[in-house]
């Protein structure tokens, strides 16, 4: 245990904060959670949302083709998710920055929201079988996600402008217990909600979830991810200065790898399948044309 705590108190990883930590030498890449902190944030995301505009061109085109109002509706929000997520990452040294911190308490709330709308909509999207592509299925799935969401963003709105609670201002000086109990009860929900599928999965119960490994191992990575959460909650809310350090590199883990694995798990099967489906097409036009009848002479 002794060893945790050193590896927490190591200058070379996520730093605890203060209104002060604003190091110099590399500019705003530099200030608040250090140089290698902030620009792991900001190259994965960039590279991220590059590559959605790189494949942006050739994304439209399936889409259209298929005309999923899910798809396309999915699609949209996981753009905008992105550019959210991506402003987040470039703007860290407003968490230490005091005149910024209404403005950076609002950023994070709505890329946290997005990214959890994404999560609670694609389980929804996912548990209506492959690809529900009508107009019902969508209005239902994006009211019921609509609806969680504005009881969370209440909820926290009530915790930063209510109860004046830093929720999104990661010191643990004050060790704010008021403030991670929320988050043990947050992170416990949704530890909940997929340990539930994982092990519907594990059971008979198997064959009222769709068959698809990837959703299989997105489940298993959310539902492991929340349940470090969970601990490293439980950790901080007691002083632990090793769950506070783990509550930082999760964080981190999440802004950086959420988005590409739910873009794998829900999207790129999509359009890989469309990829397939044409290649499909384009061998039976050739084969009743003829191209192929040398190979049975």
């Amino acid at each position: 245990m002794r060893l945790l705590e050193e590896l927490a108190e190591s200058p070379f990883l996520i730093s605890r904060l203060s209104p002060n930590s604003t190091a110099k030498g590399y500019g705003w890449v530099d200030k608040c959670h250090g140089f290698l902190h902030n620009t792991l944030l900001v190259t994965a995301s960039l590279f991220f949302v590059a590559y959605l505009a790189y494949e942006a061109k050739k994304s439209f085109s399936k889409l259209s083709n298929r005309r999923s109002y899910i798809m396309i509706a999915y699609y949209g929000c996981l753009w905008f998710v992105s550019l959210l997520n991506l402003a987040w990452c470039c703007l860290q040294a407003w968490e230490c920055t005091p005149e910024k911190e209404v403005v950076w308490n609002l950023l994070t709330l709505f890329t946290t929201s997005g990214m959890l709308f994404l999560e609670i909509s694609l389980v929804a999207f996912l548990f209506q079988g492959n690809y529900a592509s009508g107009a019902e299925a969508l209005t239902r799935t994006f009211l019921i996600s609509g609806l969680i969401i504005a009881l969370d963003l209440l909820l926290k709105a009530i915790y930063l402008f209510g109860f004046d609670v830093p929720l999104f201002i990661n010191n643990n000086e004050n060790g704010q217990k008021f403030k991670w109990g929320l988050w043990i009860i947050h992170k416990l929900l949704l530890t909940g909600v997929y340990g539930m599928i994982f092990v519907m999965y594990n059971s008979r119960w198997r064959e009222r979830l769709p068959a698809r490994p990837a959703f299989y191992n997105y489940i298993t990575i959310m539902f492991a991810l929340y349940g470090l959460y969970l601990v490293s909650s439980v950790l901080t809310a007691n002083g632990a200065h090793f769950g506070f350090w783990l509550y930082g590199i999760l964080s981190v883990c999440y802004h950086v790898f959420y988005l590409p694995l739910l873009y794998i798990t829900f999207l790129a099967d999509f359009f890989q399948e469309e990829d397939l489906n044409l290649e499909n097409v384009y061998y039976s036009e050739m084969k009743d044309a003829g191209f192929f009848d040398s190979d049975w002479e």
